[in-house]
């Protein structure tokens, strides 16, 4: 398994998960239905406001389901970010995993300098997973200048 992206796509996930540390950020990325093609990235809010804990809203989620719905797509990567552990699903990660399809992407930003500094960019960590019934698999990451139809997996 591959979890093909955009730079694009991963540099804002990643600029997402550096401007909320030390809180834990979260998103979508949404894509075609069937396609397994990250598209459109959708920044969400952590309700939970943690550097330990991310839940999204969930007036905000369903608006983005039923916008999903409306254009013909699905959640190909849930991603979130860990402030002060690696880029690896903790036990709640795994049981909150609900989209058996969906490309589960962790950024760790435990290396980042504390932002009230104003210097946040230390290295990050990317990793992506599949969670399926508890069960977490690793993927490799190809990052792509854009996606092709020659690059999808």
């Amino acid at each position: 398994m591959v979890l093909t992206i955009a730079r694009a796509t991963y540099d804002a996930i990643v600029a997402h998960a550096r401007r909320d540390h030390p809180d834990e950020a979260c998103g979508i990325v949404a894509g075609p239905e069937g396609s397994d093609r990250p598209e459109r990235l959708v920044e969400m809010v952590n309700a939970a406001g943690s550097p330990t804990f991310y839940e999204f809203d969930s007036t905000e989620l369903l608006q983005l389901y039923k916008e999903m719905w409306a254009r013909d797509e699905e959640p190909v990567v849930v991603y979130h970010s860990h402030t002060a552990t690696e880029a690896y699903p903790s036990r709640t990660d795994i049981g909150l995993a609900s989209e058996p399809g969906a490309h589960y992407v962790l950024v760790s930003t435990q290396h980042c300098t504390d932002p009230s500094e104003g210097n946040n960019e230390g290295p990050v960590e990317f990793r992506s997973y599949r969670i399926v019934d508890g069960e977490v698999t690793e993927e490799e990451v190809a990052v792509v200048d854009e996606l092709t139809p020659s690059n999808e997996e």
